[in-house]
């Protein structure tokens, strides 16, 4: 998948956010997502719209391997906003 197939990616070029990438190795395909804090839902709605497909071998198990992925991501976001504990 292209970043510049999607109109969020297009927007989120102006700004120099750091992106995060996810991907996923399955046989000669490789499947890979790059995407900035926010784009989250649309990177969701591209794996379910890649399901779909009849003409990809992407399945719902990989979209479930990729969005535990995007989770993770997610979490060590979440987790450098705590506060550093005291040593």
């Amino acid at each position: 998948m292209s970043e510049q197939s999607h109109p969020e990616n297009a927007m989120s070029k102006k700004s120099p956010e750091k992106r995060q990438t996810i991907s996923l190795v399955k046989g000669k395909h490789t499947f890979s997502f790059r995407y900035a804090a926010g784009e989250e839902k649309g990177v969701l709605d591209a794996l379910a719209a890649m399901v779909k497909r009849r003409d990809l071998s992407f399945d719902w198990f990989d979209a479930a391997v990729l969005s535990h992925q995007l989770g993770q991501h997610l979490s060590q976001e979440l987790q450098s906003f705590l506060p550093k504990k005291a040593a």
